[in-house]
């Protein structure tokens, strides 16, 4: 479906493609990784032709349809996030047209070529309705914006009233409602909680075309692609698997590189020995120029530099006390909004606690609560003996002094890492070379947020209380910081949408759920599976109680349709009786008029020919009359005996 063919491209010094070619068919699911800048999200935007080629080319099978997710949030126009879905998929649009071409052809003349034209051209119109789901496409649009988070009520609401991160959450509900042949999804998970990309996933499961995708999510990579796309050094490594299987695979690879590497370095040295020992004896001349030749046409290995490993530590802080933050009855509102109410926790020294919920379930409030920075409607928190917390949020990097650059910002923490470590720190956090010396305030929101985050790192605590710390972090330097928070000695409050992080790290799960908070003593996985059984449970007892009312509603059915059935079987029995009395009279008045006649027909009227005749048919007709009424007879007897004997 999709031919890249030899496509090469460098951004000055930089070779983001080279000479790269791979064909992608109709239903493949790849995954797109690689570290910052190496140009997956330019390989993306190069398939919608938004990037210009130094070289190659990139064929579409023609027909096919192209739908694409940015990762960054846009501008979004000031209209209802429903129409504005709707005009992104053209829907309004073709719904006018429609109408207007039943207009023109309501008026024209139907025995006109314009007639003609015009029902073609209305054919042609709904066929594209059609495809595009049109009839249906605003219950499916509901459907997916629910999937997504968002209320019955946000459907109304205009696009710029949300937030950058619902914004992006937009513009996804935007790029599935297409129903594209090609999804190109870049980071589609940020920003989602996990029941929203529980859904997503579930979602894209179904998605008949292509996927190609960049995530830094392994478990999202897991369960949705089954090939991975490597960028690495302009080129394009295939690996056929999830990225469990990449990242195995890749160091298997790396294995064998290393084996082939010394073998082959063995076969240099011996080479290069025997040139050295016989360069100058001229009888093994020839010998010599043959290994040098050999050396020439060698195709030497590379093995990549492997960077020093770095390892990020927390640094020594207070031992707290055993209980090191308690929630009594906490509750908050604003104005009738009830956020939630009777929170009650203990989380006790060296608990790593993983806080979930949907977005709006007052994860990140109730944060903002225990650190201090807002005031809880009723209840109160209280901290241990000598507990230091420290807080992360999106809004940490607004903390940052922006009169400073990142180096002297970085010094300011008082760390006690000499200045080799607190560099590596940095590069660690994708600021390297000459970029320690940006100042704070040309930052984009991003490296502000790893700043914070860093300097968090930096600083002695005894309590983390982290609100979404790993959204502007590339796989590397996630998995840096994860090592980091295991070997943590102190207590771990996090909120993360990372699944794979929060299942590795946390040992304990709070679940805030329609205003209540919930406590499961175990990983996130365990927390899942645990869900996954309530919800199954619901279900069961949901289908129970259906049975049951079912079953009542059955019951109550039955015993109408016995009355009725009843009430019929009177009705019929009660015909039947009538109907065979009434062939009992009618068989009985034959019989009478029967004996009549023949008592005439033995009283002397042989001599009056006619009278004996005409009496003669009549009784010829009685007869046949009786014969019929007695097979009636018969019949309706057997019924009525049936009927008395069902109503029994």
């Amino acid at each position: 479906m999709i031919n890249i063919s030899e496509i090469s491209l460098r951004f000055a010094d930089k070779v983001i493609f080279d000479n790269v070619s791979i064909f992608i068919r109709d239903t493949e699911r790849i995954g797109i990784v690689g570290d910052n800048g190496t140009g997956k999200t330019t390989f993306l935007r190069s398939l919608m032709n938004n990037v210009y080629l130094d070289k190659g080319t990139i064929e579409i099978k023609s027909g096919k349809s192209i739908a694409y997710l940015s990762q960054e949030a846009t501008e979004l126009p000031e209209i209802t996030v429903l129409n504005y879905m709707r005009n992104s998929a053209k829907i309004t649009e073709l719904e006018a047209e429609i109408k207007s071409i039943e207009k023109q052809i309501s008026v024209s003349d139907h025995e006109s070529s314009e007639y003609i034209q015009l029902l073609k051209q209305y054919e042609n119109i709904l066929h594209e309705f059609e495809i595009k789901n049109g009839y249906s496409f605003d219950s499916e649009a509901k459907r997916i914006l629910a999937g997504l988070g968002f209320k019955n009520d946000d459907h109304s609401r205009l696009c710029t009233e949300f937030s950058g991160g619902w914004k992006i959450r937009i513009n996804l509900a935007v790029v599935l409602s297409k129903n594209a042949d090609i999804l190109l999804l870049d980071e589609p998970t940020n920003h989602l909680d996990a029941e929203s990309m529980e859904w997503l996933e579930s979602y894209l499961r179904d998605h008949q075309g292509a996927i190609l995708t960049v995530s830094h999510d392994r478990r999202f990579l897991d369960k949705m692609v089954s090939k991975i796309i490597e960028l690495k050094k302009g080129k394009l490594n295939i690996f056929s698997g999830n990225y469990s299987f990449y990242l195995k695979e890749k160091e298997r690879r790396l294995e064998a590189l290393k084996k082939e590497y010394e073998a082959q370095q063995g076969e240099i040295k011996r080479i290069q020995d025997f040139i050295d020992r016989f360069r100058s004896k001229a009888s093994k001349a020839p010998q010599v120029q043959s290994r040098i030749k050999m050396l020439e046409k060698f195709d030497v290995i590379e093995l990549e530099n492997e960077s020093k490993k770095i390892k990020i530590k927390f640094p020594d802080s207070t031992k707290s006390g055993n209980e090191v933050v308690k929630v009594k009855g906490l509750a908050k509102s604003y104005g009738d909004l009830k956020v939630f109410e009777n929170i009650n926790f203990t989380a006790y020294r060296g608990e790593k606690i993983a806080v979930v919920g949907k977005n709006g379930a007052g994860k990140s409030t109730l944060f903002k609560i225990v650190f201090g920075e807002t005031e809880p409607t009723s209840g109160n928190v209280e901290f241990g003996l000598n507990v230091i917390p420290a807080y992360f949020s999106q809004e940490s990097s607004e903390n940052l002094n922006a009169e400073r650059n990142i180096w002297e910002e970085i010094q300011s923490c008082g760390s006690a890492e000499n200045d080799t470590k607190l560099r590596s720190m940095l590069g660690a956090f994708l600021f390297s070379g000459n970029d320690i010396y940006k100042p704070i305030s040309v930052l984009s929101g991003g490296e502000k947020s790893r700043m914070a985050l860093l300097k968090i790192l930096l600083s002695k605590s005894n309590l983390l209380i982290l609100d979404e710390p790993t959204n502007h972090l590339d796989t590397a330097t996630k998995n840096l910081f994860q090592e980091a928070l295991l070997n943590y000695e102190g207590t771990i409050i996090i909120v993360s949408h990372d699944r794979f992080f929060l299942d590795e790290l946390a040992n304990k799960v709070y679940e805030i759920k329609d205003g209540a908070l919930k406590i499961i003593e175990g990983n996130y996985s365990y927390y899942i599976e645990k869900r996954a059984q309530a919800e199954n449970q619901a279900v069961q007892i949901q289908t129970s109680e259906k049975d049951e009312n079912k079953n009542a509603f059955k019951s109550k059915d039955q015993k109408r349709a016995e009355a009725d059935r009843r009430n019929q079987l009177h009705k019929e029995t009660k015909y039947f009786k009538e109907k065979l009395e009434k062939t009992e009279a009618e068989i009985e008045a034959y019989e009478v008029r029967k004996t009549e006649i023949e008592s005439l027909l033995s009283g002397g009227l042989e001599h009056d020919y006619e009278t004996t005749m005409s009496l003669s048919r009549e009784i010829g007709n009685i007869e046949v009359q009786l014969a019929y009424k007695m097979d009636e007879w018969a019949d309706l007897n057997e019924k009525l005996e049936e009927k008395l004997k069902a109503a029994e």
